[in-house]
C-alpha cells in the first residue's frame, strides 16, 4: 500500500495538489516579527522576497492569527479585510520572484499573550496562559462553531489576498494542538477525552477551511507528533505524555480518509511546554531572557534549564518520528527539521517525503536553495546556535548574518 517512491533530484518541478512547483523546498513558517500594526510592512515584502529570489518553490508568511485573540501578541497580523492590500503586495512579491506563497492560518490558543492583545487566551479547559500570567477561558462547545467560522473567513481573506496555498496550525499545543493534548485537554464533552474526540476540532477546521476555499488553493496541516512531554516514539502512549507519535499517527490516518489535505508538515514540540524540541541544537538562554521584561524576564532566567532543554543538532533530527507518520499515511509529506543541504534532501526523498521545509538555514542564507543548485557539495553556515530564535520578539534574523555576533553565534554576553 505504502510505496512513497519519490524522484532522487530536490531541485525537479513537483505537483502539490493543484499547485506546481519548481522544486521540492518550501520555506516554513517561521514569525518574521515585522509586523509591528499587525499589517504588512515593506520590512515583511523584502523579507518574503528576498526568500523567494532565493530559489525556495514556496515561501510561507507566518503567522497569520485567525482572530485577535489568536495572536501571541498584539503585533502579528490577524486576517481582517484591513490586512488585505497589503498581503495583495506581500503575495505579489513572492510571485514576482518565481515562488508561490502559502499562509500559516492559526491560533495561538494558550501561547497567545492575553495582555498584549487585551483579550482572553483561549483553551480547551482552563489551563495556564503564560505570555499573559492568566488561565485561558474554556472554549465553551456553543462557541466552536464561531470559531470554525472565523477560520472559514481567514481562509477566505487569504485567497482573496493571493496565497496559493495555506497551513493549518496543528502543532506546537497552539489552540488546535492543545485540543489533541491529554495533558491540556480535560474535557469531558465531544471534544475531550478519546482520541477521536481531541481530534475533533481539528478535522472539523480542515473540513470548515476546504469548503471556504475550493479545490485550487493547496492546504497542508502542520501536525505535531510529540509534544516534548514524556517519551518519544512508538509505544509510550499515556495522559501524561501529551500528544505523541502513536496519535498523531492514527489523527493522520484521519485527516487523509477525510480528503481535505494535500500534504502534512510533521513538526514536534511545544511552545507551552518544551520549545526546544522543535528546534534541537544550542539553548540560547541569556538571550531568551533578555528579550523579555518584568516577570517573563525573571521567570527566564530562574527556569530558563527547565524551559529550554538542550537537544543535540543532527541534520534531519525530526526523521525518525516522522519515518512512523510516512508508514502509516499515503498523503504527501513535508520533512521539517534539520534540512540544510543536498544530503538531507536526497534523504528525505529516499525515505519517501515529497517536499523538504527549511527555516533557521534560509534565516542565514536566505540564497541557499540557489547555491546547493548550483553546488550540491556546499553546506549551510547555519551554526544552530538558535540566536534567531529570542529575535522573533523584535525583527527575525540571523545575528551571526547581520554581524550581531561572532561565526560561533556564541559572544561572551549571551552565552547560553
Amino acid at each position: 500500500m505504502h510505496n512513497h517512491a519519490a524522484p532522487a533530484d530536490p531541485f525537479a518541478a513537483a505537483t502539490l495538489g493543484p499547485l506546481t512547483l519548481r522544486n521540492r523546498l518550501i520555506k516554513c513558517a517561521t514569525f518574521e516579527g515585522m509586523t509591528p500594526d499587525a499589517l504588512v510592512t515593506d520590512e515583511l515584502i523584502d523579507f518574503h522576497r528576498t526568500h523567494a529570489a532565493g530559489g525556495v518553490a514556496i515561501s510561507t508568511v507566518a503567522y497569520c492569527a485567525i482572530s485577535p485573540e489568536g495572536r501571541t501578541d498584539r503585533h502579528q497580523i490577524w486576517m481582517r479585510p484591513e490586512a488585505v492590500p497589503g498581503l495583495r503586495r506581500l503575495t505579489d512579491a513572492i510571485h514576482s520572484e518565481g515562488a508561490l506563497a502559502a499562509a500559516q492560518l492559526g491560533h495561538a490558543g494558550a501561547v497567545a499573550n492575553s495582555v498584549s492583545n487585551r483579550a482572553k487566551a483561549l483553551g480547551p479547559s482552563r489551563i495556564p496562559a503564560p505570555m499573559g500570567m492568566s488561565l485561558t477561558h474554556k472554549v465553551g462547545i456553543d462557541e466552536i462553531p464561531a470559531l470554525r467560522a472565523t477560520f472559514s473567513d481567514a481562509a477566505k481573506l487569504a485567497v482573496d489576498s493571493g496565497f496559493d496555498a495555506l497551513e493549518i496550525h496543528c502543532g506546537h499545543n497552539y489552540l488546535i494542538s492543545s485540543f489533541l493534548s491529554p495533558l491540556l485537554n480535560r474535557r469531558r464533552d465531544a471534544y475531550g477525552g478519546s482520541l477521536a474526540n481531541r481530534a475533533r476540532l481539528a478535522r472539523e477546521v480542515l473540513e470548515t477551511v476546504r469548503e471556504a476555499v475550493g479545490p485550487d488553493v493547496a492546504i497542508w496541516a502542520k501536525l505535531n507528533m510529540f509534544d516534548g512531554v514524556g517519551t518519544p516514539g512508538p509505544g509510550h502512549s499515556s495522559s501524561l505524555s501529551g500528544f505523541n507519535i502513536d496519535e498523531a499517527c492514527q489523527v493522520a490516518q484521519w485527516m487523509e480518509s477525510d480528503g481535505f489535505l494535500d500534504a502534512i508538515e510533521p513538526t514536534a514540540g511545544s511552545s507551552l511546554l518544551n520549545p526546544m524540541y522543535l528546534f534541537h541544537g544550542q539553548a540560547p538562554r541569556k538571550a531568551f531572557a533578555q528579550a523579555f521584561h518584568g516577570v517573563m524576564k525573571l521567570g527566564l532566567q530562574a527556569g530558563g534549564p527547565v524551559f529550554l532543554k538542550q537537544y543535540r543538532y543532527t541534520d534531519a533530527y525530526l526523521l525518525p518520528l516522522a519515518r512512523e507518520l510516512r508508514k502509516a499515511v499515503d498523503l504527501p509529506l513535508i520533512l521539517l527539521g534539520g534540512i540544510t543541504g543536498v544530503d538531507s534532501m536526497k534523504l528525505a526523498l529516499a525515505e519517501g517525503f515529497q517536499f523538504m521545509a527549511m527555516g533557521r538555514a534560509l534565516l542565514r542564507e536566505p540564497d541557499l536553495p540557489l547555491i546547493l543548485q548550483n553546488d550540491p557539495t556546499a553546506h549551510s553556515q547555519c551554526t544552530h546556535c538558535n540566536l534567531c530564535m529570542p529575535t522573533i520578539y523584535s525583527t527575525t534574523r540571523c545575528p551571526i548574518r547581520t554581524g550581531e555576533v561572532t561565526g560561533s553565534g556564541w559572544p561572551a554576553n549571551v552565552a547560553g
